[in-house]
């Protein structure tokens, strides 16, 4: 299928000469949103996952249906102090400064074999620091999954051996 007929282009978003890949025009078509789900969740499967993680929020808009048709758990990766427990952080390098990861002490046991899934791989630092979350939980990164890259951005690079699974690609632009 071609799912770039179903994203919309919004220019200079969130800041002039940004070119947003908008998801939610896919989303909101359920037979696409459906489709996509379930071929994302077909890698899944394949790869053996166990446990599906995303990040605030996109993340959870596509991880959480792939669980659900795995009939696995989702973990969602939170900003500071967005998760009520005890968490493990991971702090990575933005653009214009730092961030921080969480997830909940327990949510992910060692050994889990572990599928991250996300709306779109641009710069990668995002993907770095849950790769270093799950990594210092000694759980195993079976794949990831993504709706989109941009590829000229190079994030895949980040992931090394682990197999990827994406939907779109965007070039130079």
């Amino acid at each position: 299928m071609d799912y770039k007929k179903y994203i919309r282009m919004i220019e200079d978003y969130p800041i002039p000469g940004i070119h947003f890949r908008d998801i939610t025009t896919l989303v909101e078509n359920g037979p696409v949103f459906h489709k996509a789900v379930k071929e994302l969740s077909e890698f899944a499967r394949v790869v053996g996952a166990d446990v599906i993680v995303g990040p605030e929020a996109r993340g959870f808009i596509i991880g959480t249906p792939i669980a659900y048709e795995l009939e696995v758990g989702f973990v969602p990766i939170r900003k500071p102090g967005k998760l009520p427990g005890a968490v493990v952080k991971s702090e990575y390098e933005k653009e214009y400064g730092t961030d921080v990861l969480e997830v909940h002490v327990g949510s992910i046991q060692p050994g889990s074999k572990v599928l991250i899934a996300d709306d779109l791989l641009a710069t990668g630092g995002t993907l770095k620091a849950m790769i270093e979350l799950l990594k210092g939980l000694k759980a195993e990164i079976v794949g990831a999954a993504f709706l989109i890259d941009l590829v000229d951005l190079h994030a895949p690079d980040l992931l090394g051996d682990i197999p990827v699974k994406k939907l779109m690609d965007y070039e130079g632009d």
